[in-house]
C-alpha cells in the first residue's frame, strides 16, 4: 500500500497492519498514533526508535503465535503470508539440515521458553542452523537481547515490503 493508504486508514485497520510487522501492544499503538508520517523513512526510523526499547514482555507477546523455524506455515492471514515468503529458503534444505534445525528449535525451547527466532529473510538454511546453534549458548539476557533485536529486523522488513513511498502522479511532476 502507498503511505498515503496508510495515513488513512482507520485506526483499528491499521493497528492490524501495524501488528502483523511485529504483535507488540504499545508498538502498535504508538505508530498507529503518530500517523500521518511524511515519508516511509520517517514511519521507519520511529518504529525502530521504539523497538530499541522492547522487554522481554514485548518479545514474550510476539512470539506467541510465531512459527518455528522451518516448520509448516498454515493460515490464510497476512502475519502467514509474510513468514511462508520469509522461510521460502527453508523449502530447499537438505533434509539433515531440516532435522537439525527442528531438534535446535527443541532445544531451544527448552531452554529459553519461547520459539527460536532469527530474520529468516536472506538466509540460507545452513545459516540459521548455525545462527541456532551458537544463539543456544547465549545466557538468557543476552538471548532476550539478540531475540528482541531479530524481531525488530523482521518488523522493519515487513514495514519495508507493505508501506511503499507515494507515486506521483504526472500532474505532480514538473
Amino acid at each position: 500500500m502507498q503511505l498515503a493508504e496508510f495515513n488513512a486508514l482507520d485506526p483499528a485497520d491499521a493497528a492490524q497492519t501495524v501488528a502483523v510487522w511485529a504483535a507488540v501492544p504499545g508498538w502498535v499503538d504508538a505508530l498507529v498514533a503518530a500517523r500521518p508520517y511524511a515519508s516511509v523513512a520517517a514511519l521507519a526510523a520511529y518504529a525502530g526508535e521504539l523497538a530499541a526499547v522492547w522487554s522481554r514482555a514485548d518479545l514474550d507477546a510476539a512470539l506467541a503465535h510465531h512459527p518455528r523455524i522451518g516448520a509448516r506455515v498454515t493460515g490464510t492471514g497476512a502475519e502467514a503470508a509474510a513468514s511462508r515468503s520469509e522461510q521460502s529458503a527453508m523449502a530447499s534444505a537438505a533434509d539433515e539440515v531440516a532435522a537439525a534445525i527442528a531438534a535446535g528449535n527443541a532445544a531451544y525451547e527448552e531452554r529459553f521458553g519461547r520459539v527460536f527466532l532469527i530474520r529468516a529473510a536472506g538466509r540460507t538454511p545452513e545459516e540459521m542452523l548455525a545462527e541456532l546453534e551458537r544463539r543456544l549458548h547465549n545466557d538468557d539476557t543476552t538471548e532476550a537481547r539478540e531475540a528482541t533485536a531479530q524481531l525488530a529486523e523482521i518488523a522493519l522488513l515487513r514495514l519495508g515490503t507493505t508501506v511503499l513511498e507515494d507515486e506521483i502522479g504526472p500532474e505532480e511532476q514538473e
